[in-house]
């Protein structure tokens, strides 16, 4: 067989090289098991897993009414939770800093991709936050959401379905692996997601958002960025990472977010039997109602750091952020064509006519 010939099925697959012409990378690139295609599988599926969880949070917590009062005991049981209380309470700068974050996490985030030249990336970034924000608001205002009750305010509070804060620093976090180095990936983004997991608790605690609201972002940020890096890889613009992935280097903060993914889904899940079962009618003992604001902050906890985990998994082993490998063009028939002859190109075919193309 020549050397720029395709295996027969069931061969040993022979990885691009340089030599290589154009037409071979762009047939083989779109073969069923090509690389291209898996990552496109698997950031699609992604993509519409957290959609359809999107929809069931929506349809469990949103607009069933057993979840409603969940989020309500949730929302109101941060009065009964002394420890969130004290904190906020004796950190009222919180509320500003939190704020600050958000606007320190943007400018990084386009600092990051200017500095390194990745303009295309950076603008993809940019624009992967700013649709995940544009469906936060579609969401907010057109979706049908109830008005839960502040009882320790008196007052109605409309529900903000999902949370614009929550989606902002998630996307900041999860739009962040298009512009970092591959090597500091996992670190990054692991860290970054810590930090929207802390903003969505603070969320939560301050009374602005139910815990539902919380994960309904996590859930849209993960959709969107898997959304585009979907249309990425079906653009070719993905190409296989080192064996040895930034596993090691992002330790120090992917251990942390899968401690923290398992504990908050486990702990969250355990206590979710017990707190759904409140009267249908306050009032409500303080204890439930504490009951209900730690395990809404497990669950949105756990949830967002499940969304930075299966992104980094989804984008293991996979470069978003080198050139493609280059393709020579050359050979008897473009040079026929009027392509100026160069000794150094390789044409597809050779003079060995014992070569088979399948």
């Amino acid at each position: 067989m020549a050397s720029y010939d395709r295996p027969r099925a069931g061969g040993s697959p022979r990885p691009l090289e340089t030599g290589d012409t154009w037409w071979y990378a762009a047939v083989a690139g779109e073969t069923a098991g090509s690389f291209r295609t898996r990552v496109r599988t698997r950031t699609r599926r992604a993509c519409l897993g957290a959609v359809l969880l999107l929809t069931v949070v929506y349809a469990g917590l949103v607009l069933a009414a057993t979840g409603r009062r969940w989020g309500d005991a949730a929302v109101t049981g941060r009065r009964a939770d002394t420890a969130a209380a004290t904190v906020l309470r004796e950190h009222p700068s919180l509320a500003g800093l939190t704020t600050l974050s958000l606007i320190v996490g943007c400018v990084l985030l386009l600092a990051v991709g200017l500095i390194r030249k990745r303009y295309v990336l950076t603008g993809a970034a940019a624009g992967a936050v700013v649709t995940a924000l544009a469906v936060t608001g579609l969401l907010q205002r057109y979706a049908p959401r109830p008005r839960f009750a502040d009882t320790a305010a008196g007052a109605l509070v409309p529900s903000g379905f999902p949370s614009a804060q929550t989606t902002l620093a998630l996307g900041i976090a999860l739009a962040l692996v298009l512009v970092v180095p591959y090597r500091q990936r996992a670190l990054v983004v692991g860290a970054a997601t810590l930090w929207a997991a802390a903003v969505g608790a603070y969320t939560i605690a301050a009374g602005q958002h139910r815990p539902g609201d919380v994960i309904a972002a996590a859930l849209v940020v993960l959709a969107v960025v898997s959304g585009l890096l979907a249309v990425i890889a079906r653009k070719g613009k993905v190409r296989p990472g080192p064996r040895r992935g930034p596993g090691p280097p992002g330790l120090p903060a992917t251990l942390p977010l899968a401690l923290l993914a398992l504990a908050g889904l486990g702990a969250g899940l355990w206590l979710l039997g017990d707190t759904l079962a409140l009267p249908a009618a306050a009032p409500y003992d303080p204890a439930e109602l504490r009951l209900a604001h730690r395990c809404g902050q497990a669950l949105a906890a756990g949830v967002t750091a499940a969304a930075g985990l299966t992104l980094l998994a989804v984008l293991r082993r996979v470069d978003v952020d080198g050139p493609p490998a280059p393709y020579r063009l050359g050979g008897p028939f473009v040079e026929a064509a009027g392509v100026p002859q160069d000794g150094e190109l390789v044409g597809p075919f050779t003079e060995d006519g014992d070569h088979e193309i399948s």
